[in-house]
């Protein structure tokens, strides 16, 4: 029998798995108590006693129909719980490409929600995600001059925001530079009303630290539509009164690891490149799987459960489809870049059932479409956040077949380079 419980607040759509881990690892750090799905529940009746609620799509690089149909889907859901407010999450890094998706996602929820006006705001000054002038550097460098520039799937060649958001909407695109960010809330609500004045619909906000995160939140109460990476969720709990807290529930009743540990990347970031390499050069078993081995049909899978069983409970292992730029093009090249991202998607995702299978309990994926890919084999419905490895990248605890696993889902470009083996401390220490 369900009890009465409260609507929740802030509800979420988030356009891959591992920036919804991302967004709820923030969201409970600053005090919600927060539940993510897979999806949208096939259960849309089921009640959820949470303050905010992310739903995980996979939909950053699908067709730009499908991306705004499934965030409308989300919408509707979310709507259909009493939430008070929606956030549209995509990556720190604004992933995307002149054809969407993030401009037609955002475009069809304010005309969904009947509002004018929204902001942008992909920082996360935390993972060194920052914004000047409307432009966005990750570190000390431009987003176009950064490992972003040779994403396979959105490469990223121009730092300027808006002009990028400006190139997939027909709405007006405006900027809230730094001058008016720093002198805090009330001038930053009065330049939201001088920017609708002169047509602006969609505003990028401009952020260099986590102090300018809690005046932007204020700025944004009340706004039915917030899009953005997980830095402005930092500055929005403050709006129903909530703080962070340390007990968290969702942190405190956290259980620890046990099993075997096992990680599957499919990235090729520059970051997750380095974690790879820092992870072989330790000594520490990896398999790499090769694209080609896969169209050619080889058993790949049968290969990999093979090498991995004698393997098991000794020492983390490691199953890696991650390549440097080179190597990634000269594969596209040949296969077609949907068909051999989809290829390694499938096989990673296949070996992550066997492992689980033969007693992986403790699961770090890197890659957003990975992470996607091995979610959805794994059957997980819903996920449960626990304590953070690394900015933006928290442990979670989800069942499976009865049995629970904890998994890790880190964006290409999260973590430093002992990341992988970190994360395997940080959960059983």
């Amino acid at each position: 029998m369900n009890m009465l419980i409260k609507k929740p607040l802030l509800g979420c759509i988030a356009d891959d798995f591992t920036g919804a881990t991302d967004l709820a690892n923030n969201l409970v750090k600053s005090g919600m108590r927060t539940v993510q799905t897979i999806g949208v529940p096939v259960d849309q009746g089921v009640q959820i006693d949470a303050d905010a609620i992310v739903v995980a799509l996979k939909s950053r690089t699908i067709p730009v129909a499908d991306s705004v149909s499934q965030s409308l889907e989300a919408l509707l859901w979310l709507q259909s719980l009493g939430v008070e407010q929606i956030y549209f999450k995509y990556c720190s890094t604004f992933d995307s490409t002149p054809a969407g998706n993030i401009g037609p996602v955002i475009d069809a929820l304010l005309k969904a929600l009947n509002s004018h006006f929204t902001v942008a705001c992909p920082a996360f000054p935390e993972a060194a995600r920052t914004i000047y002038k409307g432009h966005l550097f990750v570190g000390d460098q431009l987003l176009s001059d950064s490992g972003m520039k040779n994403h396979p799937l959105t490469p990223m060649t121009d730092a300027n925001l808006v002009r990028v958001l400006q190139s997939q909407t027909s709405r007006k695109v405006g900027l809230v530079d730094y001058s008016t960010i720093a002198k805090g809330s009330q001038a930053i609500t009065k330049k939201f009303i001088d920017l609708q004045a002169e047509g602006v619909e969609i505003a990028i906000l401009d952020v260099l630290s986590n102090e300018d995160l809690q005046p932007i939140g204020q700025a944004l109460s009340g706004m039915p539509l917030v899009t953005a990476g997980s830095g402005v969720a930092i500055g929005l709990p403050q709006n129903w009164g909530l703080a962070s807290s340390i007990d968290s529930p969702a942190i405190s009743g956290f259980d620890q690891g046990q099993g075997s540990q096992a990680i599957l990347s499919g990235s090729c970031s520059l970051a997750t490149n380095a974690q790879v390499e820092s992870f072989l050069k330790d000594g520490l078993p990896g398999f790499c799987i090769d694209p080609f081995e896969l169209e050619k049909g080889a058993d790949v899978l049968g290969q990999a459960v093979a090498w991995a069983q004698p393997l098991l409970g000794q020492k983390p292992i490691l199953f890696y489809a991650t390549a440097e730029p080179e190597s990634v093009k000269r594969v596209q090249e040949s296969l077609g870049t949907d068909h051999a991202g989809q290829l390694v998607e499938k096989a990673l995702a296949m070996i992550a059932q066997e492992l689980v299978k033969l007693g992986v309990k403790q699961l770090v994926v890197a890659g957003g479409e990975t992470s996607g890919a091995v979610i959805k084999a794994l059957k997980i419905d819903h996920m449960t956040i626990g304590p953070q490895i690394a900015p933006g990248v928290p442990w979670t605890s989800a069942t499976v077949e009865g049995d629970l696993i904890h998994i890790a889902l880190k964006s290409g470009n999260f973590g430093g380079t002992d990341f992988f083996t970190d994360a395997f401390k940080k959960l059983n220490d």
